[in-house]
């Protein structure tokens, strides 16, 4: 045998190998499509924000309280040298907050355009996965003030989370009119 063909004989004899031995394994007959997102809690519900809609998530630092605004706007945190507005979600949308404790709570940074905010969350429950085909157009328990920002949720384990657009919320005027009248 040539010095050439030596390589290329292991390597056939393990290609036959793996042939005979991968014989009794199952196959994969159907991958599933997975929408991913960042789980979060607010007012004891499950939601899922869209990945690309999350830029950073963060403890709630120290942040200075600013005199004039709506009651919703807790105050401005300098977070790495960028002014960030931290927005209690469950004020804005003027429901209860969850009884998690302070030490719980995280704000999900969200980014479009010119506007940067820190939406502050009952906590924070890391990436989820979901099967597509689980999607509900119209999830139930959504309070009212939230509804407009929800656009579906995902069944998985028979809860539903429902998806929630930051996005949609960065471009509400409401949102945007913090002063305080």
């Amino acid at each position: 045998m040539s010095a050439q063909a030596a390589p290329f004989a292991v390597l056939t004899d393990i290609a036959q190998r793996s042939r005979s031995m991968a014989a009794g394994l199952p196959e994969q007959q159907e991958a599933v499509e997975l929408w991913n997102g960042i789980g979060f809690v607010l007012a004891g519900e499950r939601y899922v924000a869209p990945m690309g809609e999350v830029t950073e998530i963060l403890h709630v630092p120290r942040f200075t309280h600013i005199p004039g605004v709506r009651p919703f706007l807790l105050g401005a945190a300098n977070v790495r040298g960028r002014l960030l507005p931290l927005i209690d979600l469950a004020g804005f949308f003027e429901i209860p907050r969850s009884s998690r404790s302070q030490r719980e709570r995280r704000v999900l940074v969200v980014e479009q355009g010119d506007i940067f905010s820190g939406l502050v969350v009952d906590s924070v429950l890391g990436m989820q996965y979901f099967a597509t085909d689980s999607f509900k157009d119209a999830p139930e328990g959504v309070p009212e003030n939230v509804r407009p920002f929800v656009s579906g949720g995902y069944e998985r384990n028979e809860e539903v989370w429902k998806v929630f657009s930051a996005v949609d919320l960065l471009e509400d005027e409401r949102f945007l009119d913090v002063a305080q009248w």
